[in-house]
């Protein structure tokens, strides 16, 4: 004689009650976390322009959380412009100083000719017209040398001394550009105008020394 152990039990209504409850929370979860992961990804990716003070800068670490470090993000990018310009002018400078050096003034002796101070003592009226054109070094006007000066821009041959401190200028001038650009790419309207502005003091005060020829 054989007794079956096997008892149906059934679903009582508390037991079906919590499964769905159990249900609708892992989907309420599921839903929750994708619509906030999909609100990241809108706040990461814009195409048009906008206003916000939580954008982040360069990674999710540099999130502004109130409008103080929003204004410090854009404090921060205005002076990264100015440097950026300030770079700039900097290698114009350094690129013409590098020139001079190789086209530098060179002083050759003229035979035959009378110094500077003889023509100066034996006519008064070249006196003026002297001012302009002596030579004076810390001996005083150098009596028996001639400016000759080479105006030809040849390319310059390849220098350890000059070429190594070009190229490194140029990498942080690339990767500053590279920062500012990516910046601009948040389409943060705070953000961009900062940058313009940074851009614009930086050209008032370092723009005078891309455009002067320096001797």
């Amino acid at each position: 004689m054989s007794v079956n152990t096997d008892t149906a039990w059934p679903d009582t209504p508390s037991a079906t009650a919590a499964a769905a409850s159990s249900g609708h929370d892992h989907s309420g979860q599921s839903s929750s976390s994708s619509s906030s992961s999909s609100t990241d990804m809108s706040q990461m990716m814009h195409s048009t322009f906008f206003t916000s003070t939580t954008t982040p800068l360069y990674s999710t670490a540099w999130t502004p959380g109130s409008t103080g470090s929003y204004a410090g993000s854009c404090f921060f990018l205005i002076v990264l412009a100015i440097v950026f310009r300030a770079l700039f002018a900097f290698k114009h400078v350094l690129e013409r100083r590098w020139l001079d050096q190789r086209l530098n003034r060179r002083y050759v002796v003229v035979a035959g000719r009378p110094t500077e101070a003889q023509r100066i003592s034996e006519d008064a009226d070249a006196e003026a017209e002297s001012k302009a054109t002596l030579l004076v070094s810390p001996n005083g006007v150098e009596e028996h040398v001639r400016v000759v000066r080479r105006h030809a821009r040849p390319v310059l041959p390849w220098s350890l001394r000059v070429d190594l401190p070009r190229a490194a200028l140029l990498t942080v001038l690339i990767g500053i550009g590279y920062l500012l650009m990516l910046a601009v790419m948040t389409y943060n309207v705070g953000y961009f105008l900062s940058i313009l502005a940074g851009v614009f003091i930086g050209e008032v005060a370092f723009g005078r020394y891309g455009n002067v020829d320096i001797h």
